[in-house]
């Protein structure tokens, strides 16, 4: 059965037991900061397990897409690690439970998968006597093939939340696959017991002091992963020998002309290209772009990674967008986003493999310096933690580096090198965040959202509203009343504020009533159907059950509504200058401003940005209807709704159409029609990673005082030049035409200068031993001036030692030179400026023929190049 079958037959038996088919979620999370990648199935259903968003269906199943990189380091060589893996998943949100989960599992992996009953075990948690028998009695598996397991393997739990025990599907391999002990047995860490499914029963809540309380509605978490399944199905010793990955693998190796089985550090890199390039491809396609933070960090690591292994395989030019193609091919029919983006997917990664080429160039600079430095101080050996450097900067495989070391007589330090390795390890451990279904605060949200019920919302029909106060906070604390001064939360049973969401800053308010008035400032929904008000109470006392008038800062809004519709805008007619791959990977909506992030892989001409912002301003003449509508998620895709980064599953989705111009999914908020947004201007465009580009814009009155702003800055340029606003341009080429003119006469007056300057230094030269030194100050202005006036002293000296040094604008620049005949006597120009410098307070060194330095003290200056001539004495004398 081939992996495309596996996978089919898991979602359709599901179907058939009233399920849900829905499509994978994106690899990037949705509206969920505390993971950088979805790295299970349950990910995108979070909210419906801790109640804070409603599912449309009650029973689920997927394949999603996963990406997990804690153990980026052993893929390849074991038989199940992955950075990219699908995994099989059935749902229930408050519907069936273990009864059914256990049946239905038992009834896949034995009658549609053709398991042997006989090569199946099941693990649960010690305690949980009613999967026990269910096992024991429905199914009928026999009592010694039942393990009972302890917390720490089969009870699903991460801080405050819903939580339950687990139930396993483990296939025995064979005796032959193990370890050879007499206890081994489930739960073993040899690769005999394959673990295939995970049965997670979500029945607790555990609050802040650890106790566990039932949960009313109860739910179910299961995950297969396709790639093990695969593996038993089609009886090879690996995941990566079964289809999903041999193919790609296999492909690889014909481009490098190399083959799969032929050697261990083949196969290694065969393994590591074909998974991390299923990362790359999936993480591209739905979004991720590499950079040098965030998931892009690890997308680029990632990336980095698979090239590095295509040296093992000989391969020196770019490849690996070749297997990314590949990936697509492979794997496009069952996820279109791939095919969709596939010129995205081949350029990204094409890019940052020849940006990575040339990080490999600096690489072998620096370590060239490295060895150079490390024979200079009579070292035989590279620096540990210089060659770690090496490794996580610019990718050089520690292997690289002791083999190119070797071959200049030197080691590696490999107990520095651990030592930094386990630190990097450390600190990503400790920034990585457990995928937990919920936060403390969440938790008690959600349990004062069943208290109360819900906050409705009016904000896209109204301005205001006649509100009851349901909770109010302060310090996070619930208390029943606030007074004057304080910061507080409020919780409102009706409310027309906008909450902050899809880059659009929320709304502020009022909410007053006779003798009170809180300012709101700040509105977020944290779990759905709650909003919180952050705000001062500015008059009165408020309390709970008053009721209160809620009235939204109108022109604030306004300001908002025409930045947001612009938006809209902006990304069509990006899409018809720049392409279609051009797709939103961010903004900001706010009432003075809006920001716009896209891909794209080069800056954006003047020419381009000209055309975006005259196709948006001819759209908002147009005087296009702006309508709102309501649909699912299919059905807006069906209608070519472009679906954004921060679409979701099973919810009804809003979708917003300016006239036949734009048709987006969006619950932002929006003008009435395109003419209200009144004139639309960019403000320019730059980068902001690798194929990411933004540009910032104005509307409205915004574009209006910008114009005015550039109006009043050409009146004055006009005065200040003399000059009429119709002659304003050739004055200005005229008076840039002369000004050049008079830079070129005072650069050959600075050079007549800095010769006369050169002939009385020559005078203030010295004999120290034989050796000629002259230490003097120069007026040069910058550093520049210093080296080239220290070059023009060497030409003129020849022979000897030149130290230079020049104070301007209350700091000092030094520079040395040694002629060549001296390096060889032990003269060194670097060290002769690190002995110094301190003196001026500064530092600096270079080669042994040239170095600089700076430093903050003028006043050290004339000392410094007094201790120049001892120095030079001392090095000498070694």
């Amino acid at each position: 059965m081939t992996g495309k079958e596996i996978r089919e037959m898991y979602l359709k038996f599901f179907e058939s037991k009233g399920h849900k088919i829905l499509p994978s979620a994106s690899l990037i999370p949705h509206n969920d900061p505390s993971i950088l990648w979805t790295a299970a199935g349950m990910v995108p259903f979070k909210p419906y397990f801790t109640g804070a968003a409603k599912p449309e269906v009650t029973r689920a199943t997927t394949c999603q897409k996963c990406l997990r990189t804690p153990d980026i380091d052993v893929v390849g060589r074991t038989a199940r690690h992955h950075t990219f893996f699908e995994m099989l998943g059935n749902f229930s949100f408050g519907d069936y439970f273990k009864q059914e989960a256990i049946n239905w599992a038992w009834e896949f992996v034995t009658k549609h998968l053709g398991l042997a009953a006989e090569k199946l075990w099941i693990s649960i948690y010690e305690d949980d006597d009613e999967a026990y028998d269910i096992w024991r009695q429905d199914v009928g598996i026999a009592d010694n093939r039942i393990v009972r397991m302890g917390k720490d393997t089969n009870f699903w739990e991460i801080g405050v939340g819903p939580c339950g025990p687990c139930s396993e599907i483990y296939y025995d391999l064979g005796a032959e696959r193990g370890c050879g002990s007499p206890d081994c047995a489930v739960g073993c860490d040899c690769d005999r017991y394959l673990e295939i499914w995970n049965l997670v029963f979500i029945q607790f809540f555990r609050d802040e002091e650890g106790n566990y309380t039932t949960l009313q509605n109860k739910g179910i978490d299961t995950g297969m992963g396709l790639e093990r399944v695969a593996s038993v199905l089609q009886n090879v010793r690996t995941n990566f020998d079964t289809d999903l990955l041999r193919d790609i693998m296999d492909f690889t190796g014909e481009l490098t002309g190399r083959r799969y089985g032929s050697g261990d550090d083949i196969d290694l890199a065969l393994k590591v290209i074909a998974d991390h390039a299923r990362a790359v491809s999936f993480a591209v396609s739905d979004g991720a772009l590499p950079s040098n933070e965030g998931r892009g960090y690890v997308l680029r690591r990632l990336l980095r990674r698979a090239v590095r292994f295509g040296r093992v395989l000989g391969v020196a030019e770019p490849f690996l967008y070749r297997v990314a193609g590949a990936v697509i091919d492979k794997m496009g029919d069952t996820y279109q986003e791939l095919v969709k983006n596939r010129e995205l997917v081949i350029r990204v990664v094409k890019t940052e493999e020849e940006r990575f080429g040339e990080t490999l160039a600096q690489g072998t600079d620096m370590l060239t310096r490295l060895i150079q430095e490390a024979k200079q101080t009579g070292l035989n050996y590279i620096n540990g933690g210089q060659a770690f450097r090496l490794y996580d900067t610019y990718g050089f495989p520690l292997e690289l580096t002791e083999e190119i070391a070797g071959e200049n007589g030197l080691t590696v330090e490999q107990e520095g090198f651990a030592k930094a390795m386990e630190q990097q390890r450390n600190r990503a451990r400790s920034a990585r965040q457990e995928t937990e279904y919920i936060s403390e605060k969440a938790a008690h949200l959600k349990t004062l959202l069943g208290q109360i019920g819900e906050t409705v919302f009016v904000g896209y029909e109204a301005l205001s509203s006649k509100s009851v106060i349901k909770a109010i906070f302060v310090d996070d604390r619930r208390v029943e009343q606030a007074g004057a001064g304080q910061e507080v939360e409020l919780v409102l049973d009706i409310t027309p504020c906008y909450a902050e969401s899809g880059g659009q800053v929320s709304d502020h308010a009022k909410v007053s009533a006779e003798s009170t008035e809180v300012a709101v400032e700040m509105v977020t929904r944290p779990v759905e159907g709650l909003h919180l008000h952050r705000g001062r109470v500015t008059g009165g006392i408020i309390r709970v059950h008053d009721e209160m008038t809620v009235q939204v800062d109108i022109r604030r809004r306004m300001n908002i509504a025409r930045n947001h519709s612009a938006t809209h805008l902006l990304h069509k007619a990006l899409k018809e200058v720049l392409g279609e791959h051009v797709n939103q990977a961010g903004s900001l909506v706010a009432p003075d401003r809006l920001r716009f992030d896209f891909t794209h892989f080069s800056s954006i001409t003047p020419d381009e940005l000209d055309r975006v912002e005259r196709i948006v301003n001819e759209a908002i003449l147009n005087n296009l209807k702006v309508q709102t509508l309501a649909s699912t998620l299919d059905e807006a895709r069906d209608m070519g709704a472009m679906a954004l980064f921060d679409e979701k599953y099973g919810d009804r989705v809003r979708v917003v159409k300016m006239g036949d111009f734009s048709l987006e999914l969006c619950g932002g908020t929006h003008v009435a029609s395109t003419a209200e947004v009144g004139m639309f201007r960019l403000l320019g465009e730059s980068s902001v990673g690798s194929g990411l580009r933004r540009v910032e814009a104005v509307t409205g009155q915004g574009a209006i005082d910008y114009l005015r702003a550039k109006e009043d800055q050409l009146n004055l340029i006009a005065r200040t030049v003399k000059a009429p606003a119709h002659e304003l341009v050739h004055r200005v080429e005229t008076l840039v035409q002369e000004l050049r003119s008079m830079e070129r006469e005072a650069e050959a007056m600075r050079a007549r200068l800095a010769r006369y300057e050169v002939h009385s230094m020559l005078d203030a030269a010295q004999e120290v031993g034989g050796i000629k030194v002259l230490a003097a100050r120069s007026n040069a202005s910058d550093m520049d001036s210093l080296r080239a006036m220290l070059d023009l002293l060497r030409d003129k000296m020849g022979s000897g030692v030149i130290v230079l040094g020049a104070a301007s604008g209350g700091k000092v620049n030094l520079v040395a030179g040694v002629s060549k005949d001296l390096v060889g006597r032990s003269l060194h120009a670097g060290k002769i400026l690190k002995e110094i410098a301190p003196l001026v307070g500064g530092g600096g060194g270079g080669r042994p023929d040239m170095a600089q330095a700076g430093g903050k003290d003028p006043a050290g200056l004339d000392n410094a190049l007094e201790k120049v001539c001892a120095l030079v004495t001392k090095q000498a004398a070694n």
